[in-house]
């Protein structure tokens, strides 16, 4: 028999142990990292008008599940519930370009992680856009954090 969730619940109280949350910090040695910082927050903050703010990510080697069983929907009472099985579909790359403004995320999933399927995503991401706005990006790209100013059309 296992130990119940409420005994493992109470020993992480009494020892203050908080699993789920991480703190790692990387300071970068960048001679310009904190102009660089400085200029995205800005960005974020105080967008230039009519602009349109994008933050752009990558995420390799996502694995690609699938449940093998339907997941049930929360109804009145009841909680969501989903069995713990799953099958291996392999593994995705993901691009995202995350709208600071609304929370809209566009993105794309591929086999390969390399700079064709970044070209790729950005020019997927350049017809999603409007064709009469400036488009700001940023990009984080392991140690660097850069911004990109473009004008689409």
């Amino acid at each position: 028999m296992g130990i119940s969730r409420t005994i493992v619940h109470r020993v992480w109280q009494r020892h203050d142990v908080q699993p789920h949350r991480v703190e790692r910090f990387k300071l970068s040695k960048d001679p310009y990292f904190e102009e660089n910082v400085r200029d995205i927050v800005g960005l974020y903050l105080n967008p230039p008008d009519r602009a349109l703010v994008l933050c752009v990510d990558e995420k390799s080697q996502i694995q690609a599940l699938d449940r093998t069983a339907p997941i049930l929907p929360l109804r009145p009472g009841l909680p969501e519930r989903k069995t713990h099985g799953y099958n291996r579909r392999g593994n995705t790359t993901l691009f995202a370009a995350f709208n600071i403004l609304n929370g809209r995320v566009i993105g794309t999933c591929h086999d390969r992680h390399r700079s064709r399927e970044f070209v790729g995503f950005l020019n997927h991401l350049e017809k999603n856009l409007p064709t009469d706005q400036e488009v700001y990006l940023t990009m984080a790209n392991y140690c660097t954090i850069s911004a990109m100013r473009c004008i689409v059309g």
